[in-house]
């Protein structure tokens, strides 16, 4: 089919402590029901630089918003992972297609290198309390039950090793990044209405207590940091921060400084260090502060000071679009292993193309709103956070960077498709750590994930889709909101009926696959019977194209939809037709031309429509050929 013939319209919200306060701010939106957990963290660490070891010291001040009486709580210990024998190793040399970053490499890691969180004393309100390391998760039996609305305060001694870079966290990653800390303190795990979500670290996603954070990191005066949080004594540390870029110290004198760092309302506490990090910081968009960390290596200066403009317009894109970003500053920090989103701030390896410095800060600055601010749960809901994130920011590096692609979503849809056809798909309600094969992972987060709002386009109208993504972001910020609470919102946008569609997309492989069965001629109109193939439903957009060049469109509702979506092209005249109920599997309707005068038929002319044959979707007349001489 010759695609000619269509046109293509192509600062913080702090929840006060108490209980009536918080509850009253969850009411405005109907939520009476909900509650989340909090907990406060103050650290202090001691970093030793040599031997990639540090003393730590926590405590935490945890509130149990919950209606019911905890006897025990869990802790995630990160950095066991990255031991011979753990979950991570095992299931990395066991999976038919290991990360690459992964490999074998945990198998092969010495003593000296492996990660460690070993728990010296935890007390509870000055009490001891009996406590167990199993492997990536510390269990511990309280000596006291916390009561609803309760609050109790833990006290922690631990010694730490940052393990040799391999997955996300480590020392001395491929570009000589010394530390890349992310994921690195006994950190509480989330409590809610499904009850403790205490999973292993095997290599996916993570999830957080919302809180506020006081860490005080001593370090080797040699080394800039940053990362979460707003640094509290700027003029004693130098290194940039200070508001007098003259003053700036540069210490060599191999003592210690202690950076300060407060962040409030954050799930996460995350930070880098190098002796070598080169440190710009500019304004962006109301009255934030941008600030870029990367090594100094003069290959990668020039890319790294062209991407400052574009992270101001990503910002702006973002705001505009989703909402205002809620803190007072974001750090790009050359570290890490890829690219990764983490609190006010990401870590991605700086070594790219500018193209590929710019799309992975526009995906990772994008998890700014989808998971850190909307904190879904990455591990049952991974399609969430990346398949958003995806989405936003295929949209705004089109804008940015100027693209101007008709179809930005093109190598989601892509890659989604070759999955739903490949035999291996899993429901997207699969949690993060048990898809059979990798590559099947990303797929259905990132590529499904992308495709569920492009195609929700498809549903509603793109413009319905803006109007719940700030819709959903304005009112689940700052909390943990479920696949349910999006479509939720969705429904209350458009008018629509859409439970059916996050049911079948995300807890089914059902695919999509609607066909032109049948076209005839009779009594001078043309009869064109639709049949649905594939198990998941849709409503159809039909498209004619007659010979004389004039276009026209016929609009099937799905019944269970229980409505009429907007016509995507007002300019195209559309005739309504009677909706399809899913279980009759064929639709036969007539348009008032006879078929002579019609050049092509074709469902969807969007391209939103994530059929998986698309083949079937097209009818084009038969043109009967002009002899040549000698032919006849």
């Amino acid at each position: 089919m010759n695609f000619k013939y269509f046109s293509l319209l192509t600062l913080l919200i702090i929840f006060n402590s108490s209980a009536q306060n918080y509850h009253n701010y969850l009411d405005q939106f109907d939520r009476p029901h909900y509650w989340q957990q909090h907990v406060d963290y103050k650290m202090e660490i001691d970093v030793d630089v040599d031997k990639y070891q540090y003393k730590g010291k926590q405590e935490i001040v945890y509130t149990n918003n919950s209606p019911d009486t905890l006897k025990r709580v869990f802790y995630h210990l990160h950095f066991n992972a990255f031991q011979p024998g753990s979950e991570m190793d095992v299931r990395s040399r066991t999976i038919s297609d290991p990360d690459r970053r992964v490999g074998d490499r945990i198998s092969k890691l010495s003593p000296d290198e492996i990660g460690y969180i070993k728990i010296n004393s935890l007390l509870q309100n000055g009490t001891p309390v009996q406590n167990n390391t199993v492997g990536t998760i510390l269990e511990v039996d309280l000596s006291t039950p916390i009561l609803p609305g309760e609050k109790a305060t833990f006290t922690m001694d631990f010694d730490a090793q940052v393990p040799l870079q391999i997955r996300r966290s480590g020392r001395n990653n491929e570009e000589g990044v010394a530390l890349s800390m992310s994921q690195w303190y006994p950190k509480l795990a989330e409590y809610d209405f499904e009850g403790w979500h205490a999973d292993p670290y095997i290599g996916r996603e993570f999830q957080g207590v919302w809180g506020n954070f006081d860490v005080k990191i001593t370090i080797d005066n040699t080394y800039t940091l940053g990362g979460t949080g707003y640094l509290q004594n700027p003029n004693e540390i130098g290194h940039g921060y200070q508001d007098n870029l003259e003053k700036n110290v540069k210490h060599k004198n191999g003592k210690k400084l202690t950076w300060h760092f407060i962040a409030p309302d954050v799930h996460d506490f995350t930070w880098a260090a190098d002796n070598e990090y080169l440190h710009d910081r500019i304004e962006g968009p109301n009255g934030m502060t941008l600030h870029f960390l990367y090594k100094n290596n003069p290959e990668i200066f020039e890319n790294w000071k062209k991407l400052q403009p574009k992270t101001i317009a990503l910002f702006e894109y973002f705001n505009k679009h989703l909402g205002d970003y809620p803190y007072k500053q974001y750090s790009i920090i050359q570290g890490g292993d890829g690219g990764m989103e983490y609190g006010m701030s990401t870590l991605i390896t700086g070594e790219r193309n500018f193209n590929s410095l710019v799309g992975v800060t526009a995906h990772e600055v994008a998890h700014s709103w989808f998971q850190f601010v909307l904190a879904f749960n990455e591990s049952k809901h991974e399609w969430m956070d990346e398949g958003f994130t995806s989405y936003i920011s295929a949209l705004a590096m089109n804008e940015v960077m100027n693209q101007n692609k008709q179809f930005p979503y093109e190598g989601s849809y892509r890659s989604y498709l070759r999955m739903a056809t490949s035999g291996k798909e899993q429901p997207q309600s699969t949690h993060a750590d048990r898809y059979e094969e990798n590559w099947v992972y990303n797929a259905a987060s990132y590529s499904k994930g992308a495709v569920f709002l492009a195609q929700l386009e498809y549903l509603i109208g793109k413009e319905n889709v803006a109007k719940t993504l700030k819709r959903f972001y304005d009112e689940f910020k700052f909390t943990h909101p479920t696949p349910n609470d999006f479509i939720r919102t969705a429904e209350k946008v458009s008018g629509f009926q859409l439970g059916w569609y996050l049911l079948d997309w995300t807890k089914t492989t059902n695919t999509i696959d609607y066909a032109i069965e049948n076209v005839v001629e009779k009594d001078g109109k043309t009869m064109v019977t639709l049949e649905r193939k594939g198990l998941m439903p849709m409503p159809i957009d039909f498209y004619v194209v007659y010979k004389d060049n004039t276009n026209e469109s016929f609009h099937i509702p799905l019944r269970m939809m229980r409505g009429v979506k907007e016509n995507p092209y007002p300019a195209l005249k559309r005739t309504v037709l009677n909706d399809w109920a899913w279980a009759i599997p064929s639709y036969t309707f007539e348009i008032d031309a006879p078929l002579s005068t019609i050049s092509a038929l074709m469902i969807d002319a969007s391209r939103l429509l994530a059929d998986v044959n698309v083949e079937n979707n097209v009818y084009e007349a038969e043109i009967a050929e002009t002899p040549s001489e000698g032919d006849e």
